[in-house]
């Protein structure tokens, strides 16, 4: 199992995107950072990844032109190929009916943005401790 994490942050707010750089940058952790920012380029990258090369965890915000977050949700999970990667939403959106709707699509965790940045760095964190500190799943071994 490689040693290093590998997390796909689809997201297309710059501020936040330097906030994800910013936290796992400081990590102690390996952690290899692709960046999107909306959905089509999301399955672009996944397509384009070797099984090996799969990410470990997609970190998906939901508001995001061309592709929203939960139809690309949507899209992966009915793919046999990327079903198993973890998608945790991390969105502004308190909306009752994105959480629902994220959980039933096939959502691993769904988090609130702070918006206040020393919030924002510390709900970051810990889910970059989490996922670090999780089992990670081989792609190769399916």
């Amino acid at each position: 199992m490689k040693s290093e994490i590998d997390v796909l942050l689809v997201e297309d707010d710059s501020v936040d995107v330097l906030g994800f750089r910013r936290v796992f940058g400081e990590s102690s952790d390996p952690v290899n950072l692709h960046v999107v920012n909306q959905g089509m380029e999301a399955l672009k990258f996944l397509e384009s990844c070797q099984r090996e090369d799969l990410p470990d965890l997609i970190i998906l915000d939901l508001n995001m032109p061309v592709m929203g977050g939960l139809e690309f949700l949507g899209t992966i999970k009915s793919q046999s190929e990327h079903k198993r990667i973890p998608v945790v939403v991390m969105t502004t959106s308190r909306e009752k009916e994105d959480i629902e709707k994220s959980y039933e699509l096939g959502a691993s965790g769904y988090m609130v943005k702070p918006l206040e940045h020393d919030q924002f760095a510390e709900k970051v964190n810990h889910l970059r401790n989490y996922w670090t500190a999780c089992e990670r799943f081989d792609f190769l071994d399916r």
